[in-house]
């Protein structure tokens, strides 16, 4: 197979990074990503894993892709993807504007070091690690941490087929 890029953006931000699909590594979980694709939403910035963003889509692949390429430690460029329910994300801490129902996906971009995936209410969460960005980092990085200090409010994640 030829090896598959996409494009992460920060819309309001204007700002875009490439990312190569780890088939590799991930083949169940880049297949669904690439098939759902284009996605875009509410972009929200990590408050237990550290330099993170993510977006929540409902469940969009036939069936949940099993724990493969699976880490806690993600590094900078990782994209990695996470499938929660309502109720593991139904607490006030969290933020959400609206009640989360079924099945969530979170797929998320980490942009610096030292991240480690635990979370107060759950413990560990291990994310699979489908995609690695290749192109752009620096300048999304610099947009993640501009949304950190300043807010994320009105600010979109998208992922699109580059």
């Amino acid at each position: 197979m030829a090896d598959r890029y996409i494009e992460v953006s920060l819309a309001e931000r204007g700002v875009q990074a490439t990312a190569k699909l780890l088939d590799d590594r991930a083949p169940v979980t880049c297949a669904a990503v690439w098939d759902a694709l284009p996605l875009g939403g509410d972009v929200y910035h990590a408050k237990y894993a550290r330099n993170e963003i993510y977006a929540l889509f409902p469940a969009f692949a036939a069936e949940e892709p099993p724990l493969e390429n699976p880490t806690i430690t993600p590094i900078p460029g990782d994209l990695c993807y996470f499938t929660f329910t309502g109720t593991e994300l139904g607490t006030k801490s969290y933020g959400y504007d609206q009640d989360q129902r079924g099945t969530i996906v979170d797929l998320a971009l980490f942009y610096e070091r030292n991240n480690l995936l635990i979370n107060g209410d759950v413990g560990w969460v291990p994310g699979i690690v489908w995609g690695q960005v290749v192109d752009g980092l620096d300048r999304l990085a610099e947009a993640c941490n501009d949304l950190w200090r300043t807010g994320a409010l009105g600010e979109t994640l998208n992922f699109r087929r580059a």
